[in-house]
């Protein structure tokens, strides 16, 4: 029996060095990618007036005969809009504007510093196809269309009503849950068809992959919208959600959510760069419960010609149109014969956590003018090792270092929630007094007090 996926609802500068002047840049040490998160899915959406390029990715695990994708779509869908394109175009967009870790090393402060500059399928296989439409009929479904593209063998599906529907896909195999006539029945009434889609295994091995590969379909609406509902009718818990968008004017965000910038650009102890997967985990999971599940968070938003720092290196021109940037102009040689960045190609990048009680209502969208950069962006900072061989360097050990560090432990609870005391025991400071309790060598031999 085919079962409905979780996620077949988703349609789916200058500066000095100082504490309070880092900028952008960095030496680039670690990343967190969505492999961090359970029940992830992650859609890619390229977006130009009502032009729209769907790419959804999934994480299924299982048998792949029980595959099948139900998704609500805003028109009559041609077979030439229909696409399978390669996972690994996916994992760069995501390696690329994955949330960030950073590092400093702290100069000798007896050096004087000078500015340096910043860098810039069908029905089931048994039922043959003439008595398929005969009983879709019968039911008020109209079988519009029948591709098999790539590995998969897809119907579009329009119906007078929702029962129908229904009882159409589960005679044809489809594990449709309760609950879902209410959803299905509102986007009828919003004219919408069902793109639906499973595997044909002969094609998966005549074609060689082993794995399922990302479906892609392009239409065109002025609805600027993700479908989300369908896919939590059955789920047993909060799904993630991360969604790429692809514009040329700047940042999208939702409009019936709020979306906020995923907390950053803050200084965290050194023991985090060999912990950082848990980090981001535990600081997404700990500010989406401050927010109470209700928000959309951003955590990149980049012109996508350039990076700082760069967690991986930028999509090519070729990836790009493979996403759906038709746009592009052939690119301009540079003086060493290397073509350059792609131009007015902006990337957003938003990370939900949902299910049917604090999202209820499909995602909503809107491009907005804004092309101001942001990213998730942590960083750690080596203290500096050497001997103290003047008056500022002994400022820099007994006062500058510890308070900075006393910071960045109470940055690493406010932003995860970790518990305080044991951040300052894998920081090597459990007892220590404040910066500011005493004279610096009332804490050099507390035995002697």
């Amino acid at each position: 029996m085919n079962r409905l996926l979780r996620w077949s609802g988703v349609i789916l500068a200058t500066f000095l060095w100082r504490p309070d002047a880092l900028a952008f840049c960095g030496f680039f040490v670690a990343k967190a990618d969505t492999s961090l998160f359970n029940k992830a899915s992650q859609v890619t959406l390229m977006r130009d007036g009502d032009r729209t390029v769907l790419t959804m990715t999934n994480d299924f695990k299982g048998d792949i005969r029980e595959f099948a994708i139900v998704i609500p779509v805003p028109t009559f869908i041609e077979r030439r809009q229909i696409h399978v394109t390669e996972r690994k175009i996916i994992e760069h967009l995501d390696a690329y504007s994955a949330p960030r870790l950073v590092e400093y090393f702290d100069p000798d402060p007896c050096l004087e510093v000078y500015p340096a500059p910043l860098a810039a399928p069908g029905a089931r296989l048994e039922m043959q196809a003439g008595s398929a439409r005969e009983r879709a009929k019968a039911l008020g479904v109209t079988i519009e269309a029948s591709y098999t593209v790539g590995e998969y063998d897809i119907l579009i599906l329009s119906a007078q009503e929702s029962t129908g529907l229904i009882i159409w896909l589960k005679e044809s195999g489809y594990r449709i849950p309760d609950g879902a006539e209410p959803v299905v029945n509102s986007y009828l009434k919003q004219n919408m068809r069902f793109f639906v889609a499973k595997v044909n295994l002969q094609e998966q091995a005549r074609l060689g992959y082993t794995y399922l590969r990302p479906i892609q379909v392009a239409y065109e609406t002025p609805k600027f919208m993700l479908p989300i509902r369908l896919g939590m009718v059955n789920a047993d818990g909060p799904q993630e959600l991360f969604i790429y968008t692809l514009t040329r004017k700047g940042r999208v965000e939702t409009t019936n959510y709020r979306t906020v910038r995923l907390p950053g650009d803050k200084e965290v102890p050194v023991f985090v760069k060999d912990d950082f997967g848990r980090f981001y985990h535990d600081l997404f999971t700990y500010q989406t419960n401050r927010q109470g599940m209700r928000v959309v968070f951003l955590e990149y938003a980049w012109d996508m010609g350039w990076c700082d720092p760069c967690a991986a290196d930028p999509l090519s021109r070729e990836e790009l149109r493979e996403l759906g940037v038709y746009w592009l102009s052939e690119p301009q040689p540079r003086p060493w014969g290397a073509p350059g960045p792609a131009p007015d190609v902006f990337l957003t990048r938003l990370h939900l956590r949902y299910d049917q009680a604090h999202f209820p209502e499909d995602l909503i969208f809107q491009e907005t003018g804004d092309r101001s950069n942001f990213q998730g962006r942590y960083i750690i900072r080596h203290p500096f090792s050497g001997p103290a061989r003047c008056a500022a360097a002994e400022r820099y050990f007994q006062e500058t270092l510890p308070r900075r560090r006393e910071q960045e432990g109470d940055n690493l609870a406010s932003l995860t929630g970790w518990d305080r005391d044991e951040i300052r025991k894998r920081m090597g400071v459990a007892g220590e007094a404040r910066p500011g309790s005493g004279r610096w060598w009332e804490r050099l031999w507390p035995g002697d007090q």
